[in-house]
């Protein structure tokens, strides 16, 4: 990623600058289903948990062959593949937002809950992310609900720091 800047080039400097600001701010993406191989996963990872700062969100996106488009072959992501991509980004990157995103709308409810057990703590809510559906607001406040999790709203979403989570009760800590 850096091996085009030399000292002399000013300019790249500027710009690879501004890159790392403009991810730290907004966020970068990991897309997996593309044809990568695992070590190309873990690169991808690694460096975004080497920028100086960390990205303070990590959406971990599964393709979703669309038809009529140049990835309409590909095979469906395994669902434990998301698992790992959420687990080993959670552990390269502890302060981000760990989002599950596309593809989501294809895993089951126990395979959701497997990667915020693995260390996602964000989702995206609405109707559509991009050119595919989301799946339903209930269904999502009720999955986090079961994952411990609850909804922020949008001012909270977008500060860093730990996932909120409920409180516990007397009573679920008896259940553990």
């Amino acid at each position: 990623m850096v091996e085009f800047l030399r000292d002399d080039r000013g300019q790249d400097i500027v710009e690879y600058t501004l890159l790392l600001a403009f991810i730290a701010l907004v966020g970068a993406a990991a897309f997996i289903g593309m044809g990568e191989s695992i070590d190309d996963r873990v690169a991808m990872l690694v460096t975004l948990a080497n920028l100086s700062p960390q990205p303070e969100s990590v959406p971990v996106n599964a393709l979703v062959a669309v038809p009529g488009t140049p990835l309409d072959d590909r095979k469906p992501v395994d669902p434990l593949e998301l698992v790992r991509m959420c687990a080993t980004a959670r552990l390269l990157m502890p302060g981000a937002r760990v989002r599950l995103s596309a593809g989501r709308a294809s895993l089951s409810r126990e395979a959701q809950l497997l990667c915020f057990m693995a260390g996602a703590n964000s989702i995206f809510f609405g109707d559509k992310l991009l050119t595919t559906g989301n799946p339903d607001h209930d269904a999502d406040l009720a999955l986090l609900r079961e994952a411990g999790l609850s909804r922020l709203e949008p001012d909270q979403a977008h500060s860093p720091g730990a996932p909120h989570r409920e409180p516990s009760t007397p009573a679920s800590d008896a259940a553990e």
